[in-house]
């Protein structure tokens, strides 16, 4: 059972340290202290938790969880490192809700998956609501349910685009998929037979000749495909040759040797030892689902075309920017077309707002015709030039109008170029499906929070705020 804890902020000038002195309250996490709305990550960490039974061990605070959570995003850094650098910083303890400086570890470095698991990638949407809403409290009020037709209360603007995060998986090829399957089987195969009353050889097939096999390709830099189809094949039948053995030991042995991880990563080498099967045979056909990775079996290929990486292996996000501040609008392992998520956009922007945006600026893939009749009906201007051939009357207004959007919509790429390359959005560390939506949705947010603080330092220094005013206030008012 979880018990919450004292929502009040603690001083930084009743932070008791190790030694003389006092925190400094222009440090960047006793902003961020300030910033974050701990009522609701309280309340959501609360609903994680059993109200069943009330003995036992008293779980982690919520604070601590998603406080070690950000502090991992924000510093881009591993597990270990998190937990190594909240014990020497007495700043980042103050973030955390401590009352005075602690210098050992504040718990193991496994539990951050454990944190993860509490904070689904919903629940962290659900905070990037909450901060967006404190940073503009004239806003909050419900959408019009019946909005005027002439549209003349639109305001606002809102800019799309779609980004993958990549996983952290080798780039795959079937050949080392099923190289790696063969190899597992093997490891299982060894695990069953000493339980067994089976004698002879463990497999059909010579394992030294087998890796021979498969290395005499991998070597090569530009193997002919006659090869690589050749050895591809090779390696799928001495998988399926270990599958039938494999089926064959359950039948004398019992079930109880194999653990829980083990079966389900022997589903997935019957899955992948199908889906090659079929497309060994159907080459010239796509496999639906297809699996790239036996430890990440979740994760899909995402046909970008893009110079660096024409496929990507990961998440796909489609982003909203609106007054400098990234919502994730959409957030699938499978491909999906970014152009069909627009509609959703415009109406989640109207439930903040209460009315749609004035325009919205995308690239060509959000105009098809659904899009732009969507538009036309809710009195929105979408970016790009119209369908079909272009006409020679072309008004001029309307070619700077385009140039316009199009230097608009570089704050979109900004913030995808930002959040790769400062928050590790680039490379997605978390191995389990919910876990790794769940770090890229942290990683949004770290960047929206560090925006916040930017948008409140130029407030100060234009001295539209008294300076000795905390940032929370000015955002609760």
């Amino acid at each position: 059972m979880y018990r919450k804890k004292d929502k009040n902020q603690l001083s930084i000038y009743n932070f008791i340290l190790p030694f003389s002195g006092t925190l400094h309250a222009d440090n960047r996490w006793v902003k961020m202290a300030d910033i974050m709305p701990w009522d609701l990550i309280e309340e959501i960490y609360a609903k994680s938790f059993s109200e069943e039974r009330a003995d036992g061990r008293p779980p982690i605070s919520a604070r601590i969880a998603f406080g070690a959570l950000y502090i991992k995003e924000n510093e881009n850094t591993t597990d270990e490192r998190t937990v190594e650098h909240i014990a020497e910083n007495p700043y980042m303890q103050l973030f955390l809700g401590l009352e005075e400086y602690r210098p050992e570890p504040l718990f193991d470095a496994s539990m951050m998956t454990w944190f993860r698991k509490r904070f689904s990638a919903e629940d962290i949407s659900k905070i990037n609501e909450e901060l967006y809403r404190r940073m503009h409290p004239q806003e909050d009020k419900p959408p019009e349910e019946d909005p005027p037709e002439d549209n003349n209360n639109n305001k606002g603007t809102m800019v799309l685009d779609a980004t993958v995060g990549p996983a952290d998986i080798r780039y795959p090829t079937d050949l080392s998929l099923l190289n790696e399957c063969r190899e597992n089987t093997e490891n299982m195969i060894d695990m069953l037979w000493e339980h067994s009353s089976r004698k002879g050889h463990k497999t059909a097939y010579s394992r030294v000749k087998a890796q021979k096999e498969y290395l005499s390709i991998q070597k090569q830099r530009n193997p002919r495909k006659k090869a690589r189809k050749q050895a591809t094949g090779l390696q799928l039948s001495y998988v399926e040759k270990n599958l039938e053995t494999l089926d064959k030991l359950f039948n004398e042995i019992n079930n109880d040797v194999f653990r829980d991880r083990d079966y389900v990563r022997l589903t997935t080498i019957r899955e992948v030892a199908a889906q090659q099967r079929y497309h060994f045979e159907n080459p010239t056909l796509s496999i639906p689902n297809r699996i790239v990775n036996l430890r990440q079996p979740h994760v899909r290929p995402i046909v970008r075309g893009k110079a660096g990486a024409a496929v990507e292996f990961g998440q796909k996000m489609a982003f909203s920017v609106v007054d400098g501040f990234t919502f994730i609008d959409e957030q699938r392992w499978n491909n999906f077309s970014e152009g069909l998520t627009l509609q959703a956009s415009a109406e989640k922007y109207r439930q903040r707002h209460g009315v749609y945006p004035t325009a919205i600026l995308a690239d060509k893939t959000y105009r098809n015709r659904d899009n732009l009749a969507f538009c036309k009906t809710h009195g929105i201007r979408l970016s790009g030039p119209r369908l079909g051939r272009p006409k020679i009357t072309e008004l001029e207004a309307d070619k700077e109008q385009a140039y316009i959007d199009s230097c608009s919509r570089n704050i979109v790429e900004s913030r995808n170029g930002i959040i790769k390359r400062r928050y590790g959005l680039s490379r997605i560390m978390a191995t389990l499906p919910h876990t790794a939506l769940t770090e890229a949705a942290m990683n949004v947010l770290v960047m929206n929070v560090a925006h916040l603080c930017r948008v409140l330092l130029r407030l100060l220094k234009s001295r539209l705020i008294p300076f000795n005013m905390h940032s929370a206030l000015v955002l609760q008012r």
